[in-house]
């Protein structure tokens, strides 16, 4: 059992590494077809630099006619930037090129002599390897050839060593790296050197250990030294790549160096491997295995020693690889192909079963042939000795006799003999019995049923079998349906399937049924009889016990359709849950006595196996129906178009809706597991923290929502975070069907438009209110303003000469003229008449505007920058009052900035809109202000500096033209004003007379 277990494991490990290194071979093929490393022709290395101490890189090797040699880079030059980045380290170089892509120019500041210049550098791609992408098809042979052993004779000897060998050799064979210096770059790089030092040893641990180990490596600690040279190797390679080990050699040639120890290593040791499989083809008795490790050995052979001679050996000396040698790799396809060869030809793998079939039928051969001559020779003798006189006839009688005996003789003999080798065959009874003990393992029931079918009718040679399970009716009762027939033809010759109307009433009266009741037993009693616990019938076609009359016709003409002769009833837990029909066997014969208590076995374990089937189906009914219900209550949360998210007691979150990573921009991976207080600003988190614990719930309203920008990514590349919102928070505790907490429901409503469609209301309001008091205002003051204005002058011009008093008046008319502004501003506020709209630029207007206060800029010392887009600028408006809109946020950014500050007019045009941008680097506005500025008469410059009507103008204006204005400020960060105006349409831009 453990030995069984041990197989399974195994055979699901390499299933797994199988699969897995199939995918990265087919991921890494494609890669090697799409992606060509950017190259400039030249070997760069590292070398210590006397001045400035340290290392420099310089050109080992420059290709002839590369992007180096014609750029006039030359070996010994020293690279010193690329396109402005600083190279300190030769594999800088890769990454730069990598990041340029092929066919680019690049700029290489090199150094030579002491003497730096510059050179453009056009960037090609590395020639693809046409030897590389061979190896791809060899290594697809290896793993066919190790799948086609290992599934077929998973167990035999030596056959997971073979697989895995196989398996090592498409490793080795499909890595190959791309230099795209990726973390599965570097995975495929290390699985190539790793195969690259296994698979040679596991070759020669095959070829030391099959069929049968040698005296001398028997041990698995001696076999375990087979791998140390491997295993230091591949500690060397990790510590030269990790940078524990190094050298003074540059890394270019370090990394050539292990290039040729590996292959100097991985040929030596197929070579030598292939020596062993020469001595053991030699030593070896038996021809079919010797004719096994010869084959093996012609394929290291023809494999290897060309790729020794004309590619490893100058390799080693030094020689860089051309295209010729590298035609070399040509004979590496002998190896797996002469592997293919010897398990077809000579069924590697299956050298004990071949000889143990063999040595059977071998030895009944000779069994046979002895009992047929001692046979013959006994008549022939007593005839001689009894009979004088025999003639023809007698002759050619006793060769009958003889020939009539030899099959039997044989049959008998070859029957004992595949006893002894095949007992799973014969001894059925034990084979049975695992199997059913191995049913409750399968929780398909038609696979299961399928699969008991096949055994039962292979093992006890039945003719034609069946399996009825009951079902509940919609009344209670339980009535019993064929679910699987095998072999199953009514008396016309029609197959027999699950629709096929049969009557199986006559199961429900078959010991072991629901309601059978045996007639001998106490009242009351139920459950089947003890000598005979089943349903017999002697006859299928022709009923006539007396007990078979009193079964209705329809019943009858069941039986003989099915022609079973055996139902056994499959009982769990004092229930019959199905029946097991069977006929005779294939010879007519009824089952003898010992198949029939198999079979009672069987059924019992066949009712577990239903049961545990059944209930698997309802428990996976139930699973998918809770996923359903689980879907389509996630999909009403994501649907909603509110945030909502779930913790837990911990306040750890444990749902996390699409709304809530859009009003925090915080992704639900990111946001899961983490506390409330590490997503959420610190005065939320307070107030989360405040009513935790509390029952019922808790609302926070109209908070405004910042959210904080998430960490940036591996990459190095964040994403802003969403603009602020204002949200309605509800916090609710989250109960079970118990009615006990197990966390808190937060609610997310964003408010945002509704709140700032409430802002524009109350701010129209106002502005109507206000503008009616105005109106009112305005028309009582501005009489009295002007007789005082008219008699001031007067009085002006009487006392011209005296200049104290002149002066005074002079004050009076100014403060006079102030108040007539004021009012003038009120009543331009107030005014509710139409206004004459006509199409025009709005570009125009922001220039005129810009061109009246060019002088006033220029003398505070400030910049002016328009970018207008001409396209789509046409608006239906008043050029007054928008000029006025203009004046007034153009003054407004000239009193907020300092000398040297930049005001910035931007326009476009979005989607049928003309958008326009008024930004300046002023001093900005407070928050607590922010939410002002539209109102009448707020202001935030000094005395005589303005009336705090400007903006207030502005706004209505804007709503006039059907537009929107939005501003965006922070103190010391300047100020944005965002106006929105519906464009014309096209069809009104359109000339009317062509």
């Amino acid at each position: 059992m453990l030995q069984e277990l041990r197989f399974q494991f195994s055979t699901a490990l390499l299933t797994v590494l199988t699969v897995a290194a199939a995918i990265a071979a087919s991921i890494n093929f494609e890669r090697q077809l799409h992606f060509r490393l950017p190259e400039d022709g030249a070997t760069w290395v590292e070398r210590k630099a006397a001045t400035p101490p340290g290392r420099k890189v310089e050109a080992l090797r420059v290709m002839p006619s590369g992007g180096a040699d014609n750029a006039g880079i030359r070996p010994g030059d020293r690279l010193v930037r690329i396109s402005g980045q600083p190279i300190e380290k030769a594999l800088d170089v890769t990454k730069i090129l990598v990041g340029l892509g092929a066919w680019n120019s690049a700029v290489y500041q090199v150094e030579r002599g002491g003497v730096e210049f510059k050179t453009t550098v056009i960037v090609g791609e590395a020639p693809r390897d046409k030897a590389v992408l061979y190896q791809y098809l060899v290594g697809a042979v290896y793993l066919l050839i190790g799948l086609f052993v290992y599934y077929r004779r998973g167990s035999a000897h030596k056959a997971r060593h073979f697989y895995i060998f196989c398996l090592t050799s498409f490793v080795f064979c499909t890595f190959h790296y791309t230099g795209q210096l990726h973390a599965f770059d570097q995975v495929v790089y290390f699985g190539n050197v790793l195969a690259g030092l296994l698979a040679p040893t596991l070759f020669l641990h095959f070829c030391l250990t099959f069929p049968e180990p040698a005296a001398w490596i028997r041990t698995r600690t001696r076999q375990a030294l087979l791998y140390a040279p491997a295993g230091a190797l591949l500690i060397g390679f990790i510590a030269v790549t990790a940078g524990v080990l190094r050298f003074e050699l540059p890394l270019v040639e370090v990394r050539h160096a292990m290039d040729r120890v590996w292959l100097i290593f991985l040929t030596a040791v197929y070579l030598f491997g292939a020596i062993v499989l020469s001595f053991r083809a030699r030593a070896a008795e038996d021809p079919i295995l010797r004719q096994q490790l010869k084959w093996l050995r012609n394929g290291a052979y023809s494999g290897f020693v060309p790729f020794a001679a004309f590619y490893v050996a100058p390799y080693a000396m030094g020689v860089v690889p051309n295209a010729y040698m590298k035609l070399s790799v040509l004979s590496l396809a002998f190896v797996p192909l002469t592997l293919a060869y010897a398990v077809i030809r000579y069924r590697l793998m299956d050298v004990d079963i071949l000889f143990r079939r063999g040595y059977a039928y071998t030895l009944a051969t000779l069994c046979v042939l002895a009992g047929f001559y001692g046979i013959v020779f006994s008549l022939a003798k007593f005839a001689q000795e009894n009979i004088k006189e025999i003639g023809q006839g007698g002759l050619v009688a006793i060769m009958l006799l003889a020939a009539f005996l030899f099959q039997p003789v044989r049959n008998w003999i070859q029957e004992r003999l595949d006893k002894y080798f095949y007992r799973d065959r014969y001894d059925y009874r034990q084979t049975l019995v695992q199997f059913a003990r191995e049913l409750s393992a399968e929780t398909n029931l038609d696979q299961m049923l399928a699969k008991l079918a096949e055994r039962l009718r292979h093992t006890l040679s039945i003719k034609h079998l069946a399996v009825f399970l009951a079902e509940e009716a919609p009344d209670g009762s339980r009535r019993f349906k064929l679910a699987m027939g095998e072999g199953l033809w009514d008396r016309h010759g029609r197959a027999i399937t699950s629709d096929y109307p049969l009557d199986l009433g006559f199961l429900d009266e078959a010991p072991g049924a629901p309601g059978w009741r045996d007639p001998k037993a106490a009242p009351g009693a139920s459950g089947p009889r003890p000598d005979r616990p089943y349903l017999f019938f002697e006859r299928t076609r022709y009923l006539l016990d007396a007990v078979s009359r009193a079964i209705p016709p329809s019943a009858r003409q069941t039986i003989a359709d099915l022609d079973l002769n055996y139902y056994l009833p499959c009982t769990v837990r004092g229930r019959t849950i199905a029946f097991l029909g069977v006929s005779r066997t294939e010879d007519g014969d009824f089952l003898s006595s010992v198949d029939v208590e198999l079979l009672l076995t069987l059924s019992g374990y066949l009712a577990i196996a239903v049961e545990n089937a059944r209930l698997y189906h309802s428990l996976q009914r139930k699973v998918e129906e809770n996923e359903r219900l689980k879907e389509f209550s996630e999909n009403i949360v994501e649907s909603i178009n509110v945030g909502v998210l779930a913790v837990d007691l911990d306040d750890r979150v444990e749902s996390w809706n699409s709304q809530m990573e859009e009003l925090t921009g915080i992704p639900r991976q990111k946001a899961v597991g983490r506390l409330l207080s590490a997503l959420f600003p610190p005065d939320l988190a307070d107030r989360f923290e405040q009513v935790r614990g509390e029952s019922g719930i808790h609302h926070i309203y109209k908070f405004i929502l910042r959210p904080q920008q998430m960490p940036a990514s591996g990459n190095g590349s964040g994403h802003p975070p969403p603009p602020e919102t204002t949200v309605n928070v509800a916090v609710a505790p989250l109960v079970a069907k118990n009615l006990e907490q197990i966390g808190r429901l937060v609610i997310f409503d964003d408010i945002t438009d509704r709140a700032e469609l409430e802002q524009r209301l109350v701010q129209a309001d106002k502005l109507s209110s206000i503008g009616l008091l105005a109106a009112g205002v305005a028309h009582e003051v501005n009489t009295p303003l002007a007789v005082i204005s008219t008699y001031v002058q007067m009085l002006a011009k009487q006392v011209a000469d005296d200049d104290q008093k002149a002066r005074l008046l002079e004050k009076i008319t100014k403060q006079t003229f102030r108040a007539s502004e004021i009012v003038n501003s009120l009543l331009n506020f107030s005014r509710t008449s139409t206004t004459q709209f006509s199409r025009l630029s709005l570009n125009r207007v922001i220039q005129e505007t810009a061109s009246l206060l060019e002088h006033q800029f220029e003398k505070a010392g400030l910049k002016v920058e328009l970018d207008l887009d001409p396209s789509g600028d046409e608006v239906s408006g008043n050029a007054g009052k928008l000029q006025q809109v203009f004046l007034n946020l153009f003054l407004n950014a000239r009193d907020a900035m300092e000398p040297g500050g930049m005001l910035t007019v931007r326009s476009w045009h979005d989607e049928g809109r003309v958008q326009v941008e008024v930004s300046d680097t002023g001093h900005g506005i407070d928050a607590e202000n922010l939410r002002r500025i539209f109102d009448p008469f707020f202001t935030t410059k000094g005395a005589k500096k303005g009336t705090g009507l400007g903006l207030s103008v502005t706004y209505g204006i804007i709503q006039e033209h059907g537009g929107t204005v939005k501003v965006f400020s922070r103190p010391g960060g300047g100020t944005r004003f965002r106006l929105d105006f519906p464009c014309v349409s096209v069809e009104a831009r359109k000339p009317v007379n062509v």
